[in-house]
């Protein structure tokens, strides 16, 4: 997947019954917005404008700040009674401040707080109202372009012609954005549609200069250009199909060469339509939940928990590589699911009274009730778990997949993007029911919901990396072909010696392209279409 351009988040502030700090005249407050990378450093991202005499003021000037959704951004607002020129802020009279995150404030969208002083009591009936608003144009361009009587460039056979369009920057240069695909051996192809951001065609400019090139494909890399037009989003947008926009395809070395050229052929654009399509904020913005699902490996390949040699032994200071995936990754996502209630389940061990072997078990042993509160429930859940279990076997996925693919069915019921899954599944490694998982991901690609699998341990994670599609599409047993590509998969040793946050940024960059991809593929909204404002 291509890297996205990093989205912009545009946050506006206001405040209420602010302490009243001045004799005689009303608090001059200020708004200054810290971020803290890691550990207790914070440091000044920007600060708003003073407004006088004011205990409710609306600051006008915005902040503006970078939007991760793979990590936990911690802000704090911290408000100041501004009287003297200084910018150091400590000879100044503190009104209070609010701690939260921007996944909290973006799944909110508009958040309303009380603020606490420096001992964390309130600032009287102090409060702070935060709202968010992605900086964007989402506008996309579909386009259906065919052409007729191009050049023939081959000596045996017929050219085989695709098309790349280019924009101009602002010193001159000329980018390629898109690329079509080859057709083979046709002087008269149709082009499959595309969809390409309005951004990157022409900077959102209707005006500015567009170059399209027609070239004949070879094998060895050496394409031959058959010709070349300019033009312009204005020109473009009259396309229709009962009259298309047409051009003619100059090839400059064949014109200066021939007398009587005419042209290398004739571009037909018969279809040039721009739409507004949601980005992965305006679901969350508007009002779609992300429910988190964990699935842990009690297989007896992870060894005796109370041996130290164990994948689930827990070591002194109470941690392992099953805990440490489960709060790198909960901690993101929590932010994003309003009842923090997560599911969480154990496969591949013998359970209590019968100790019959399970493969979807819930880990506080409540299948009528199987959610735990918060992250931290989750790791409570195991731990309690953990002594009552045998470690046996096989490592069947299937079930815990089903599973939430279940519930995933049950949503698309809604018709509007209000709801996606995202499974977390912990395994040390070897895979038992590869055929059925393979049909069991190919079912759950056309539901709301992704897959993320963590290998912990030394063991070969091949059969892992082959349910990852990244390196083509993953097929069922039977043939058939996943429609999305919904599983990411990471080995933990990769990230043994990175800092804690590492895991999450890894196995969650994807999960915001996926969700667009299932809500736009399936045409859905969000329940409160922020887009249409």
């Amino acid at each position: 997947m291509a890297a996205q351009c990093v989205t912009k988040v545009e946050l506006t502030i206001a405040c209420t019954n602010l302490l009243d700090k001045d004799v005689g005249s009303k608090s001059d407050p200020l708004c200054v917005l810290l971020q803290n990378t890691s550990g207790q450093q914070w440091y000044e991202v920007d600060r708003t404008e003073r407004v006088k005499n004011s205990l409710n003021p609306k600051f006008a000037k915005k902040f503006l700040i970078d939007y991760y959704f793979e990590l936990v951004q911690k802000l704090k607002f911290g408000i100041y009674d501004i009287d003297n020129k200084t910018y150091d802020l400590n000879d100044d009279d503190f009104l209070g401040e609010f701690e939260c995150t921007l996944g909290q404030i973006v799944s909110s969208r508009t958040l309303t707080k009380p603020l606490v002083l420096k001992n964390g009591r309130p600032a009287g009936k102090g409060s702070i109202t935060i709202t968010a608003e992605e900086v964007k144009d989402n506008r996309v361009v579909v386009l259906e372009v065919e052409a007729r009587k191009l050049d023939n460039k081959d000596f045996f056979g017929k050219s085989d012609p695709y098309l790349e369009f280019h924009k101009q920057t602002g010193d001159g240069n000329w980018v390629m954005v898109h690329r079509t695909e080859v057709i083979k051996n046709n002087l008269n192809p149709a082009w499959r549609p595309f969809k390409i951001s309005l951004n990157s065609l022409c900077y959102s400019d209707m005006d500015k200069s567009i170059k399209v090139e027609c070239y004949d494909y070879d094998s060895d890399g050496s394409h031959d250009l058959i010709g070349s037009f300019q033009t312009t989003m204005s020109k473009l947008k009259e396309a229709s199909r009962s009259s298309p926009v047409e051009f003619e395809c100059i090839n400059e070395k064949k014109r200066q060469k021939k007398k009587n050229y005419k042209n290398s052929g004739i571009v037909s654009v018969k279809h040039c339509e721009i739409i507004v399509e949601c980005t992965f904020l305006d679901y969350i913005m508007g009002g779609c939940q992300l429910n988190f699902t964990v699935g842990i490996d009690f297989t007896g390949s992870n060894g005796d928990p109370r041996s130290p040699d164990s994948l689930h032994y827990l070591s002194p200071n109470g941690v392992n590589e099953y805990l440490t995936a489960i709060w790198s990754v909960g901690l993101v996502i929590q932010d994003y699911d309003t009842d923090k209630m997560f599911p969480a389940f154990g496969f591949g061990a013998q359970i209590p009274p019968s100790f019959q072997v399970s493969h979807e078990f819930p880990l506080n042993f409540n299948p009528s009730n199987p959610f735990c509160n918060g992250v931290q429930g989750i790791v409570d859940a195991y731990r309690a778990c953990l002594p009552q279990v045998k470690l046996y076997g096989p490592t069947n996925f299937s079930p815990i997949i089903n599973h939430v693919a279940r519930f995933a069915a049950a949503a698309t019921q809604q018709q509007t993007a209000s709801q996606y899954f995202i499974l977390l599944i912990i395994t040390d490694g070897v895979i038992t029911d590869l055929d059925q998982t393979r049909t069991a991901i190919v079912n759950a690609s056309k539901l709301p919901m992704s897959i993320i699998i963590v290998g912990v341990g030394g063991a070969d994670f091949d059969a892992m990396e082959f349910l990852d599609g990244d390196n083509g599409v993953l097929r069922s047993s039977s043939g058939e072909a996943a429609v999305r590509d919904i599983v990411q998969f990471v080995p933990f040793r990769k990230f043994q010696n990175s800092p804690k946050e590492a895991l999450a940024q890894c196995v969650l960059a994807e999960v915001p392209q996926q969700v667009v991809n299932y809500f736009s593929t399936y045409k859905l909204q969000p329940p409160k279409n922020p887009a249409a404002k």
